[in-house]
């Protein structure tokens, strides 16, 4: 069965703004208005206030200007925003939270352990993203807004972030399940597996488990961190959220040893064949041993060799010869040597 062709990459527009009325509703807006929308203190009768999500792409020409001039972040949130390189992790800054994640890459050609980072700071009435290269799960969650669906609140928004990057993980996860499988197969069908596909399969899952795992411990982080803005809703949300991802880090753990156990069975059988060839190679020096023993002696150049004026005296030499090396089969045969 040929395979699925990847997902089209997301068609996300390098900045993207939308107002949330936190009743799951939500509109585009400029954003140059975004200090003005929505009022901050406006909370509807279920107690969810308005927020603004701006999400933004690092390279594009209006992220950097209006994150220094017109964001109000301190340096050390746009810092992190802005890092060349980044790990999962959150860090409470305030009264609000940097929060970092990471989604397999699923673009056509890309390897999915190649994880794609999306940046975010989290406050009350705002939540800020940076992106360097387009995630699916982000196209997920724009598309979700679209029809109607947005999150009501900022955690909300931000479990719903998880969910969605620990949807796409799964079936990369299962794929690995799967070769594994074939491996195991071939193990049991040939007897031998190319021991290079092994080890590629043992580095991806470690590749991915290096980020699935702070990703489980930023969320776990959040949900019990001491932000007002976060309900207990929201908190159950992301807890959900860490628990998915959790269970991902799990598999991918039991991916890893079996590709250990798997190791472990090619290494036992090329020592079982390398043990049987010494066995092998030791029997016929043993068997070749006397007869050389024996050869030797009748070829050294000294007088005294008996018959060696008889015509016959080769031919006996060698039958003689003949039935010590079958003795010596025979007598090995029934130690079981052979």
């Amino acid at each position: 069965m040929a395979d699925a062709p990847p997902d089209p990459v997301p068609a996300l527009a390098p900045v993207l703004c939308f107002a949330m009325d936190g009743k799951g509703a939500a509109a585009e807006a400029d954003l140059d208005a975004l200090p003005d929308v929505p009022p901050i203190g406006t909370v509807h009768a279920e107690g969810r206030p308005p927020f603004v999500w701006a999400h933004l792409q690092r390279e594009d020409a209006r992220t950097l200007p209006w994150l220094e001039a017109e964001s109000g972040l301190d340096g050390f949130i746009l810092t992190a925003l802005l890092a060349e390189d980044t790990r999962p992790r959150c860090t409470v800054h305030g009264n609000g939270a940097v929060v970092i994640l990471r989604g397999v890459n699923l673009m056509a050609g890309a390897e999915p352990e190649d994880m794609v980072s999306v940046r975010l700071w989290v406050e009350a009435s705002r939540v800020i993203g940076v992106w360097v290269r387009p995630l699916h799960a982000v196209g997920d969650l724009v598309g979700a807004i679209e029809r109607g669906v947005a999150p009501v609140s900022p955690g909300e928004l931000v479990a719903k972030l998880a969910q969605r990057l620990a949807d796409r993980m799964e079936p990369a996860v299962a794929e690995l399940h799967d070769e594994i499988d074939d491996f195991e197969d071939a193990l049991l069908d040939e007897g031998q597996v190319e021991r290079g596909a092994l080890a590629a399969l043992r580095r991806r899952a470690i590749r991915l488990r290096r980020y699935i795992g702070p990703q489980r411990d930023a969320l776990t982080t959040l949900a019990i961190e001491d932000l007002d803005w976060l309900s207990e809703r929201d908190r159950s949300r992301i807890r959900e959220s860490a628990d998915k991802t959790t269970r991902i880090l799990e598999e991918l753990e039991a991916v890893r040893e079996r590709a250990g156990v798997v190791q472990d069975q090619i290494m036992e059988t090329r020592a079982e064949k390398m043990n049987r060839y010494m066995v092998l190679l030791s029997a016929v020096a043993a068997i070749f041993l006397p007869l050389t023993l024996l050869t030797g002696l009748l070829g050294i150049n000294v007088a005294g060799i008996p018959f060696d004026e008889s015509p016959w005296a080769f031919g006996a030499v060698a039958g003689l010869l003949v039935l010590i090396a079958g003795f010596e089969v025979w007598l090995f045969r029934r130690l079981k040597l052979l």
